[in-house]
């Protein structure tokens, strides 16, 4: 535990240094990112999302009970070979309405916008309203917009199509439209199956959410706010009737979301983002692609059923193939304008994503985000995983191997738990966060290594008391310095010091005195000699100065200089007692008295007996 605590004091700054940066990272992430840096993030996180749902989506199967009756591409030209032009008068879709409607089938949704028109025929209107009229079990659609008031003034909506909306969540914020493309008011006259179908693209251009309500206002005859309603999805209208009349799921009116964002569908709870979306779960790519996917049925091989049905010849479509089904009908023309981009489909038919919707809510497996908490928890988790990982392993390479295993790892958890338990969890700002957390911990990791290596090299190669060099470094310079100026034919010198009647200062006082005198004496020498010199504890109370470039006169004059200092000005052992400190110094000079470290050493060591027998608090002179 000692060393424990002794390795945290010593790298205290290095473990407050990745805490501060841990924190900044999850700010800069996850707390204060501006909205460029949002909108990166959200666009890698979207991809992510992308490539699950693609990868997960070869797992999943559409409900057989839900069919696409689709205007393609040959209905398109068949349509206007036979009727002119686009669009085909309204009672054709009365017609294959009626023959639809013959094989009884639980729903019918028109994922068309029936509007007002310049070459409108009014016979051929009313027959598409009578059929709406007839038919209880079917829906249509109308659009939200922001047009300008100038461009259109905004209808005033039927309240029979809004719905009561407790919203129990602070947090949600949903879609605000200010201005609406309705449909015929005699279509809206007889009945309220009537929804919007608004799919909002994300900055990328896919569409990955759909509004499950939106906000509209209340206008005054002068266009003033004078309240607002809640508009639900055309899907989702029809998804409460379904579950009420056939799962028995008691949907009462108000609807409520509750605080955690839950659309509250009898025992059901279908969540919801903070704009109050669906996120869809993808089943692939289009049906027209996806054998796996919905069932389509071309649009003209029910209009050449009911020609030939009229003749008395066998049908291409029979009507009970439509028993007990849910029917959308769309379009999936280019030129028609809706065919999306989706995360499992560049093409994909407006239709299908109804179809796709409510399958989702049948199945009760729509996506949804974890919490913002969550995502942090994951990515401070990630993170440490990161360092440890850099920490514990004692090679390169297998770290980075390691932590890429790590992250493949968390790939394949986060695409399990989306696909068996329908949640989004981040996988951008998790892994981000750990690559930075990795190449952090590297470089903390290095520094350490290298403060440590700092520190066992002082350890090794200085006194503790004085904190001069040792005798073993002493020895080891000596050895070089020879070795450099013999190859480079220069000098330098070295000076023995010996501290004067230490002994009778350590009786007299105490060995801490001593030790005082000592650390005295070697920050004095220390602080009187050049940057480039070296001042070692040879032993005792006997130090040395290794001079670089000097000759002998250069070296006398340095050590006559060092015993001044040394003796001018008194020591304060105590407040009470100073005491007169001197040294006695000897001077040899390479390679003039000597070309060894031992003969060096010898001829200083002399000098210095000799300044000791003359009196000492001098520099000794073999050469007088």
């Amino acid at each position: 535990m000692d060393k424990i605590f002794s390795l945290l004091h010593r790298h205290r700054y290095d473990i407050f240094c990745c805490c501060v940066i841990t924190v900044i990272l999850v700010l800069f992430i996850f707390v204060l990112p501006n909205n460029e840096t949002k909108n990166i993030l959200n666009i890698i996180e979207n991809k992510t999302f992308d490539i699950r749902q693609n990868i997960i989506s070869k797992d999943k199967h559409v409900s057989k009970d839900i069919v696409i009756v689709t205007v393609d591409d040959p209905s398109y030209e068949y349509l206007i070979e036979t009727y002119g032009d686009w669009p085909i008068p309204r009672h054709i879709y009365a017609k294959v309405l009626d023959y639809i409607q013959q094989g009884n089938p639980k729903f019918v949704a028109f994922d068309l916008l029936f509007v007002k028109s310049l070459n409108r025929i009014p016979q051929s209107d009313n027959q598409l309203v009578d059929a709406f009229s007839k038919y209880k079990n079917t829906y249509t659609a109308f659009n939200f917009d922001d047009y300008s008031f100038d461009l259109r003034e905004p209808p005033s909506i039927d309240e029979k199509l809004s719905t009561d909306i407790i919203i129990k969540s602070e947090n949600f914020r949903p879609y605000k439209f200010t201005n609406c493309r309705m449909i015929l008011q005699e279509i809206i006259d007889v009945t309220d199956k009537i929804g919007h179908i608004n799919t909002p693209k994300s900055d990328d251009g896919f569409i990955r959410y759909i509004p499950a309500l939106v906000n509209y206002p209340v206008y005054d005859e002068n266009f003033e706010e004078i309240g607002s309603r809640y508009y639900l999805y055309m899907t989702l209208k029809l998804a409460v009737e379904y579950l009420n009349k056939y799962e028995n799921q008691n949907i009462e009116f108000p609807l409520v979301v509750d605080s955690k964002n839950n659309l509250l569908l009898g025992s059901r709870k279908i969540p919801l983002t903070d704009n109050g979306e669906f996120i869809l779960n993808w089943y692939g790519d289009s049906g027209l692609n996806n054998p796996n996917s919905f069932k389509y049925i071309s649009f003209w091989e029910i209009i050449k059923s009911l020609q030939l049905l009229e003749k008395g010849h066998k049908v291409l479509i029979e009507p009970d193939f439509f028993k007990d089904k849910i029917v959308y009908i769309g379009t999936n023309v280019f030129s028609l304008s809706d065919i999306k981009t989706v995360p499992t489909g560049k093409y994909f038919p407006g239709v299908e994503m109804h179809a796709t919707l409510l399958n989702n809510i049948l199945d009760n497996n729509l996506i949804k985000k974890a919490s913002i908490p969550v995502n942090i928890v994951i990515s401070l988790l990630l993170s440490l995983l990161a360092a440890v990982t850099v920490f514990k392993m004692r090679s390169v390479f297998f770290s980075v191997m390691i932590f890429l295993g790590l992250l493949i790892l968390y790939l394949y958890v986060s695409t399990f738990v989306m696909n068996h338990f329908n949640l989004w969890v981040w996988i951008a700002a998790p892994v981000l966060m750990s690559v930075f957390m990795f190449i952090i911990s590297f470089i903390i990791k290095y520094l350490i290594k290298s403060r440590d290596f700092e520190y066992t090299y002082k350890l090794a190669t200085t006194d503790g008391l004085t904190e001069l060099y040792n005798h073993r470094y002493f020895q080891e310079t000596m050895t070089k310095k020879i070795q450099n100026c013999s190859k480079n034919n220069t000098k330098f010198s070295l000076i023995m010091i010996d501290i004067d009647f230490f002994k009778k200062f350590n009786d007299k006082y105490g060995h801490q005195a001593g030790d005082a005198v000592l650390k005295h004496v070697a920050k004095t020498l220390k602080s009187n000699v050049r940057a480039d010199d070296y001042v070692c504890r040879y032993g005792g109370e006997e130090m040395t100065v290794i001079l670089n470039s000097s000759d002998k006169s250069e070296a006398v004059k340095i050590a006559k200089s060092l015993c001044k200092v040394i003796s001018s000005k008194e020591f304060e052992l105590s407040p009470d007692l100073s005491v007169n400190i001197t040294i006695s110094l000897g001077v040899s000079t390479y390679p003039d008295n000597g070309k060894t470290s031992a003969e060096l050493i010898e001829y200083a060591d002399k000098c210095l007996y000799m300044a000791k027998e003359n009196g000492r608090n001098q520099v000794g002179n073999l050469e007088q």
